[in-house]
């Protein structure tokens, strides 16, 4: 009987870790699309026109909605810096995600954003 309630404790420790995890992983990959979001090589060569901030926040949105991340477009910012042939765009995002571990609820607050820089 000992070993069953060792047994079970420790799933339930993996659970409720893997719920916190979980999260935190997305935002990982959430933050990495957004980094290249900022820095297409297709119009920080020449190929095609920078995208309007309305174009890169629906983007965004969209890169969020592949992570399981439900946005609104106020939740995403763009700051353009540099000139019209190097420009820089900054992409900064600010989202919660519920976490629900059956006796005890909370939210992880996440602001991923792009390091702006080029490359």
């Amino acid at each position: 009987m000992k070993y069953v309630f060792r047994i079970l404790v420790a799933a339930a420790l993996i659970w409720a870790g893997w719920q916190v995890l979980e999260p935190e992983i997305t935002n990982l990959f959430f933050q990495d699309d957004l980094h290249d979001t900022a820095a297409q090589p297709a119009w920080r060569t020449g190929m095609s026109a920078p995208p309007s901030d309305d174009e890169l926040r629906l983007a965004v949105i969209r890169k969020a909605w592949g992570h399981d991340i439900a946005l609104d477009p106020k939740q995403v910012a763009i700051r353009r810096t540099g000139t019209a042939e190097n420009p820089v765009i900054f992409i900064a995002v600010d989202y919660s995600v519920p976490v629900n571990l059956l006796v005890y609820s909370f939210k992880l607050h996440f602001t991923p954003a792009s390091s702006g820089a080029r490359f």
